[in-house]
């Protein structure tokens, strides 16, 4: 699954982020309209039911014949991705963050040809980006853009001072990194263009899709402007 990673549209979703809505019509809509990487990611949710929540998002992009098209992550739980691959469930692979399990640890007990992705760290981001060991990982997450509910802490440097990424910081990642960065953190679709031409593989969202009243359309204009923005 490594060769073919594709992170250009990218969308983390939970039970806690679609409104009391079930979960896996927003990945069979999401998928259908272009989302090309889907992670599975709740805090609240027990292991039995991300492992459950895991298998309905491996069935409906199975049945959206996008099984092989589409990557599909768990975020943080290697247990989880584990005992769902022993159930027969596809999983592709884990997005862990700095405080997760370690990604040689990940690496190990998924294999070659897993995708691991890794959030980069906050503090000293270009240093870290510029001289990070990349040989484990697939991909870089970044951001947050704006400040975003879903993950309030998302942004917070060692010091607690919270900070959003502009334009230009996410250019200079882009340049920087010898891997594949996607960004995110309250990405709307009036950022797209500009995200587009940043040189970064891809954009990561949660709230604008899975809170969407029509999550599809949503899904489907952040793909179309991305496209058409991505030089």
């Amino acid at each position: 699954m490594r060769s073919k990673l594709d992170i250009s549209a990218y969308f983390v979703v939970g039970q806690e982020n679609t409104k009391g809505r079930p979960v896996a019509p927003i990945i069979l809509d999401a998928v259908k309209a272009g989302i090309t990487c889907v992670q599975v990611r709740s805090k609240t949710a027990s292991a039995r039911e991300l492992i459950e929540l895991t298998g309905q998002a491996a069935e409906v992009i199975a049945q959206a014949g996008k099984s092989d098209i589409v990557t599909l992550l768990v975020n943080d739980r290697l247990d989880v991705i584990l005992a769902a691959r022993k159930q027969g469930i596809h999983v592709d692979g884990i997005h862990v963050g700095q405080t997760d399990i370690p990604v040689d640890v990940c690496r190990e007990y998924l294999g070659p040809d897993s995708v691991v992705g890794l959030s980069a760290r906050t503090h000293e981001l270009f240093e870290y980006i510029k001289n990070a060991d990349v040989s484990l990982i697939d991909y870089f997450g970044a951001g947050p853009l704006h400040e975003t509910k879903t993950k309030p802490d998302s942004g917070l440097d060692i010091d607690g001072k919270r900070i959003t990424r502009s334009i230009d910081d996410i250019t200079t990642l882009a340049q920087l990194s010898s891997i594949p960065v996607v960004v995110g953190g309250g990405v709307k679709l009036a950022d797209i263009p500009e995200l587009a031409r940043t040189g970064v593989a891809g954009f990561f969202v949660v709230s604008a899709i899975s809170e969407a009243d029509e999550p599809g359309h949503e899904a489907a204009n952040l793909v179309k402007v991305w496209n058409r923005h991505k030089p």
